[in-house]
């Protein structure tokens, strides 16, 4: 069995660590790989080298980081493939999922590309007699990313980039159940010509989390994960100074009108909550119908649930691959059950799923909640799996007063041919992202991403320009340059 090793310093080490957990193939159910699990002394080890890194590369120039970032993107385009499998072995998403995270992810490195016009300043002249007055921005220097198993690569790059192209160097920490994506995007940075320990990768679990937020070597911490650990992470590295971007779990809604294209909505609400296996912090976990559109809706989403090809993810054609581990496929089974007992209406069932050949495998199929109402677990929980529950409304202020009622506020969507209807919705609702006759409203590199009340804890998205602002801090410079008459005298030495 192979084991994954921590990458400091431009090199993969094992450091000082001597734990290792396992990491899965979710569609076999047996490990395939065991990876290092760091000690604080590791992190130090790590955050001693991005230190060092950062005494020239936060003095590097705009065209070097660029360089840099042109380079990696392409680099990430010749290995899409490569990645792909990997992220597919490891998580179990089918490899076309895996391709369009790492398409996505990528998008951020391509803004990261442009980041000399994201870091300009301002200029104003004259403020008073022979009084200027500028900005800039510059780097913190070393910062860390935490990030979870349900977008190895995407995640990720919604961080470093950014953090990097801006000046700063990198400590990333993500989930032990996904490393090897991370690794070999630190070999990707080396091959671009990033300095050895601009970029460091160190595996762990807890250990290494609360290492990353105590350590007084670290000015900001990017965190992604459910609610609890958000709010945790925020907690403990604010307490010792740092800046926090902390993004928190979600209870994504998405509202179904009678005038809406229901078939329409119907194949995106499919894709939104069965697609990589509903292991996604924007996935739609809770339809809501509208008056009218209830019945026809359901039994849409009934045929299209039981036409969706369940199997490993590295098999051209399948749809949806496994949960990530038996405690996820486990959970999910738990959260059907529980919505049965509590009086929702079981429309479509995937607890008893088996695909042959894989009988050991992490898989669960679609499960489709029709009556689910705000009192039941499977209203009020974040499942992080593929259950869709149907919430029945007559009107949709009641839909826009459900939502808002719910403590997160991630991302929402509305299904309509009503220009009125969803130009009300966008401005009443309290959510952070939303989509219009779009499922999954996730935002593109040049905006920022981030949810409001529960989804986000404190004020910071993550990339675009919020992500440019967060790495960075501004000076404020005020000159004056008095006129000096010129001196005729010969000079001398005094």
């Amino acid at each position: 069995m192979k084991t994954i090793e921590h990458w400091i310093n431009g090199t993969a080490t094992s450091a000082g660590s001597t734990r290792t957990g396992l990491v899965y193939d979710p569609a076999a159910g047996r490990p395939q790989a065991e990876v290092l699990l760091a000690e604080p002394s590791d992190v130090d080890t790590a955050v001693a080298a991005a230190g060092k890194a950062f005494e020239s590369w936060g003095d590097s120039s705009l065209s070097q980081r660029t360089k840099v970032m042109f380079a990696f993107r392409e680099l990430l385009v010749r290995h899409e493939d490569e990645l792909a499998r990997i992220i597919s072995s490891e998580h179990g998403k089918v490899l076309d999922d895996a391709r369009g995270e790492i398409v996505r992810g990528r998008e951020i490195v391509e803004y990261a590309c442009g980041i000399a016009d994201a870091l300009k300043g301002g200029f104003s002249d004259q403020v008073s007699r022979d009084v200027d007055v500028h900005d800039f921005r510059q780097p913190l220097g070393v910062v860390a990313g935490i990030t979870p198993f349900n977008f190895p690569i995407m995640v990720p790059l919604w961080m470093h980039p950014i953090a990097i192209a801006t000046g700063n160097t990198f400590v990333l920490k993500p989930s032990e159940r996904v490393p090897s994506a991370s690794r070999l995007v630190a070999e990707l940075y080396a091959e671009a010509g990033l300095p050895d320990g601009v970029f460091n990768v160190v595996n762990g679990d807890k250990v290494a989390v609360d290492a990353i937020l105590e350590h007084p070597g670290i000015s900001a911490v990017s965190f992604v994960g459910s609610t609890p650990i958000a709010k945790y992470v925020h907690e403990r590295a604010t307490a010792t100074g740092k800046r926090v971007q902390a993004l928190g779990g979600a209870k994504n809604h998405a509202v179904v009108l009678p005038d809406a294209d229901l078939e329409y909505a119907a194949n995106h609400l499919t894709a939104a909550a069965f697609g990589s296996a509903g292991q996604r912090c924007m996935a739609i976990s809770i339809g809501v119908a509208v008056g009218s559109a209830g019945d026809q809706l359901v039994e849409i989403l009934k045929r299209k649930a039981a036409e969706v090809k369940i199997g490993p993810g590295h098999d051209a054609g399948n749809d949806m691959g496994p949960v990530v581990t038996q405690a996820a496929r486990e959970r999910v089974i738990d959260a059907v059950t529980t919505g049965a007992k509590q009086g929702a209406t079981v429309v479509v069932d995937g607890r008893a799923v088996r695909v042959e050949g894989h009988e050991g495998g992490f898989f669960v199929g679609p499960s489709l909640l029709d009556n689910v109402t705000a009192e039941m677990a499977a209203y009020r929980e974040e499942i992080f799996g593929p259950v869709l529950g149907i919430v029945r409304v007559s009107t949709v202020d009641e839909a826009i007063a459900l939502i808002n009622a719910n403590p997160y506020g991630n991302g929402t969507a509305i299904f309509t041919g009503s220009g009125e209807a969803a130009r009300r919705f966008q401005r009443e609702v309290k959510v952070g992202m939303i989509g219009v006759n779009v499922p999954i409203p996730v935002p593109m590199s040049y905006y920022s991403f981030g949810g409001w009340k529960d989804s986000l804890i404190g004020d910071s998205p993550i990339h675009g320009p919020e992500g440019v602002r967060f790495y960075t801090r501004a000076k404020v410079v005020t000159t004056r340059w008095p006129h000096t008459a010129a001196a005729f005298t010969f000079p001398t030495s005094s």
